[in-house]
């Protein structure tokens, strides 16, 4: 659910007495630990925390208008959501994050970089705290930029492979010169 809150106040006055008071919380920890660099603001229709262009001018490949994400703190229909971008294709982030939350006894839910909880006590706000302050700005940067060459070597061998099948499965091109025929 995205909200047309324009401040992270007035979404945060927008939820339940439990959703909010389960939200400050995970925002205080993630607060507490974020690198100096990033921001808090509203993006995509919830509480980002972001690279601002200041630091990284090119923003957001999908939307470069769009500050760099790092995470994001959501209240969704059926749960609550932190999304950290930094563990998404990042091994050693998420083998880290999912091993220090199995210490803490507290069950994952988690997609690619999105972890999903209903409630407070669902979170260890430690591990939570620690895996942001892993991260620097600068960290968040070069990992981006490596993801973003990565995938566009893929994209291209995927495009230049595309074009020589589709060249080869069409035959010789219109120009070429039929065979003579023998009589």
């Amino acid at each position: 659910m995205q909200s047309k809150a324009k401040t992270v106040q007035e979404y945060l006055a927008q939820l339940p007495a439990e959703r909010r008071a389960a939200l400050a919380a995970v925002r205080g920890a993630i607060r507490k630990n974020l690198d100096r660099g990033f921001e808090e603001g509203m993006q995509y229709g919830m509480i980002g925390y972001y690279v601002p262009h200041r630091l990284y001018p090119d923003g957001y490949h999908c939307d470069p208008r769009q500050p760099l994400p790092f995470a994001g703190l959501a209240s969704q229909k059926n749960y609550m959501s932190v999304y950290l971008m930094s563990v998404y294709a990042a091994g050693t982030e998420e083998q880290w994050l999912r091993k220090e939350w199995a210490k803490a006894g507290k069950k994952l839910d988690m997609g690619k970089c999105c972890i999903r909880f209903k409630k407070l006590d669902d979170v260890p706000l430690n591990v939570l705290g620690e895996v942001i302050r892993r991260v620097t700005v600068k960290n968040h940067i070069a990992h981006y930029e490596a993801a973003i060459k990565t995938m566009n070597k893929t994209m291209n061998k995927r495009a230049s492979g595309s074009a020589s099948k589709s060249s080869r499965a069409a035959g010789p091109s219109r120009s070429a010169k039929p065979a003579r025929k023998r009589s």
